[in-house]
């Protein structure tokens, strides 16, 4: 019988939405895979076909979560429009998403916190998939003649080290929590940062 990876990629879907719905219901502690195999009618052997464990799903979800944020960035980088725009639009709405996610998916929030403490590479991925679309943003800026960069590359690095604190998952929780205008914050970041590339 032939394997059929659409299949494969359903059943993952579907267990990652059961995931989501548990976490969201009972939170992380109390979620285990025999909760979420009988929130989609099945067996916990179903689930381990697709994951290893709890700590996979739970990780799935996270990326999930992840390819959401980095599709929506895509959008800036595709869109019309002066660069400079494009890329503080793309910084407020990863902020935005944060602050959402904070206020109504709290359950689904906390998982960031493990993926950073126990899989960092999945946040190196991550990282490294964000600043490709800020570099994406700014060789399109030097190619309009709107920034003058000499290492395209290197100024998108700079970029990610200038904003991660205003997306990250644990210094956004922080402002929050501390009442600061983290918004126009990162605004003003990144139109000094905008300032040093036209020049």
């Amino acid at each position: 019988m032939k394997h059929d990876a659409a299949t494969d990629d359903g059943v993952r879907g579907r267990i990652i939405e059961a995931a989501i719905e548990q976490l969201r219901r009972y939170g992380g502690a109390k979620t285990n895979v025999v909760d979420i195999a009988r929130a989609m009618g099945t067996s916990h052997t179903t689930l381990y076909r697709h994951f290893r464990s709890k700590a996979d799903i739970f990780d799935a979800v996270v990326e999930q979560a992840m390819r959401d944020e980095a599709a929506m960035a895509s959008a800036f980088v595709e869109a019309d429009g002066p660069a400079a725009d494009r890329l503080e639009a793309m910084v407020l709405a990863l902020q935005a998403r944060k602050r959402e996610r904070l206020a109504g998916d709290p359950e689904i929030y906390a998982l960031y916190r493990r993926i950073m403490e126990e899989r960092p590479e999945i946040i190196a991925a991550y990282g490294r998939a964000m600043t490709g679309l800020v570099e994406r943003i700014l060789a399109d800026g030097v190619r309009r003649g709107e920034f003058q960069i000499g290492d395209v590359g290197a100024a998108a690095g700079v970029v990610r080290d200038a904003v991660t604190v205003f997306v990250h998952p644990l210094h956004v929780e922080a402002a929050v929590r501390a009442g600061l205008p983290i918004e126009d914050m990162a605004r003003a970041v990144v139109r000094t940062l905008v300032k040093a590339f036209v020049r």
